[in-house]
């Protein structure tokens, strides 16, 4: 039985937890061990380990995994955010997500939490000017995650994006905290207009499956959009939006939509 460190449980509780459960994977299904002690069981912090997550996730032939690596250490090393807001989003999937039963799923094996993550570091580099080599962490993000975020988009933590499927998130999108949506979501524009031209999400949002929210419009703290709906005008705060084009049906239905998950409309 996994045993836990009560100095590590007490400076990073994540960490603590997701080492005790990595040790209980291997002991319940040793063929995946060299998986895990790869991942997390070697490493000795959980940016050691999520920085090896990334990279080996976006390795190809074009960019070796040691060279992202190295990237990805010196972007986390550099902006403690990243790991933070990694934390956050560890935590936040596994209570909002039924499917979630243990902080290593969402690091081993949610590609909605992985494709945050490796946004994350693409925004750093893109604020760090390195533009071409945010493109290429976009690029294979799109390629291997099949969600595609511009990396001078603006996400705060707490985020959970449930299955992840078809996921696009625009150049000039921003997502507040604890926000959570589901496969096929769109932040996107509405043509050819430049500069401030994608959606603005408040904090504790949820958006349904393959919902559209475009142009630069607001949609305010702790609302809901239905599945399917297409956001195409400014959504008050705690309202519940949903059609094509989308219109307000009701209030929210509870105070963090986010966190509750629930996607039944009232009568």
């Amino acid at each position: 039985m996994a045993h836990s460190n009560p100095k590590l449980a007490e400076l990073d509780p994540v960490w603590d937890r997701i080492l005790r459960e990595a040790e209980e994977a291997v002991a319940d299904e040793p063929l995946l061990g060299g998986l895990v002690h790869s991942t997390l069981l070697h490493h000795p912090s959980f940016e050691r380990a999520l920085a090896y997550r990334v990279s080996m996730k976006l390795a190809s032939d074009e960019m070796p995994g040691q060279l992202l690596r190295e990237i990805c250490d010196e972007a986390i090393r550099s902006d403690p955010e990243i790991a933070a807001s990694a934390r956050a989003d560890i935590v936040a999937t596994y209570e909002r997500d039924a499917a979630c039963h243990r902080f290593i799923q969402p690091l081993l094996y949610f590609k909605g939490y992985q494709a945050v993550q490796s946004y994350r570091i693409a925004h750093w580099l893109w604020t760090e000017g390195r533009r071409d080599l945010a493109y290429f962490f976009q690029m294979r993000c799109s390629e291997v995650f099949g969600v595609d975020i511009h990396p001078a988009a603006v996400i705060g933590k707490g985020i959970m994006i449930d299955h992840a499927h078809s996921i696009v998130v625009g150049e000039t999108a921003v997502v507040g905290d604890n926000v959570s949506m589901l496969h096929s979501v769109t932040l996107g524009g509405t043509g050819k207009e430049e500069e401030d031209r994608h959606p603005k999400i408040g904090n504790g949002v949820l958006i349904g499956a393959g919902a559209k929210v475009l142009g630069n419009i607001k949609v305010g703290n702790c609302s809901r959009v239905a599945a399917g709906s297409v956001v195409l005008h400014e959504v008050p705060p705690c309202k519940t939006v949903a059609g094509v084009p989308a219109k307000i049906v009701g209030e929210a239905g509870c105070d963090q939509p986010a966190l509750r998950m629930d996607q039944l409309l009232g009568k």
